[in-house]
């Protein structure tokens, strides 16, 4: 349940950066000055290659909208590791773990910060990885990291069913997950 809650703060940051990449795209394509200032001096330079310089100033625009796309991914990635590090470096726990009463030790440095990078990983960058890829005309190693992403995901959730019930984020940063309920 604390993954859900926490995995719910970072789809509504990856929401915002959605909104915010369509807004930047908007921006971009209705510029109409610019865009015909900008498609103007390429079919000045173009030396009469009117087909060349539409193109050009497609491919251009292409380019800044994938830019676009991929930057909002890396973002979501990096405020995604920033939460997971900033939280159990700080407090010991998520925002999901302290509503459940949980929290993770060891809460030194080096073991928030491993196990930030790997729970990120797990759940936002390599599924952003292959977002990007696909959008960058990867499809075939787009699919092929997706899959690694998906198996990956599992890796780090199911482990907790294992004995020590430690997902592969804790096995590797060398922390575990402990309640703090305390009786009445």
């Amino acid at each position: 349940m604390a993954w859900f809650i926490d995995f719910a703060l970072v789809a509504a940051a990856a929401a915002l950066f959605a909104i915010l990449t369509f807004h930047r795209i908007s921006v971009l394509v209705t510029d109409v000055p610019s865009l015909a200032t900008k498609g103007g001096l390429d079919l000045v330079t173009s030396r009469g290659d009117v087909i060349g310089a539409s193109e050009h100033l497609g491919l251009s625009l292409w380019d800044s909208i994938v830019l676009d796309v991929e930057e909002a991914f890396g973002a979501l990635v990096v405020v995604t590791f920033l939460y997971q590090w900033a939280c159990l470096t700080l407090l010991g726990r998520t925002l999901g773990k302290g509503l459940l009463g949980l929290h993770v030790t060891p809460r030194m440095s080096r073991h928030t910060l491993r196990r930030a990078a790997v729970t990120t990983a797990a759940d936002v960058a390599v599924y952003a990885l292959a977002c990007v890829l696909l959008i960058e005309g990867r499809f075939g190693l787009s699919v092929l990291v997706w899959a690694v992403a998906v198996v990956l995901f599992l890796v780090n959730a199911l482990t907790v069913f294992f004995p020590g019930r430690r997902s592969l984020a804790d096995r590797l940063s060398g922390t575990s997950v402990a309640g703090t309920f305390r009786r009445a």
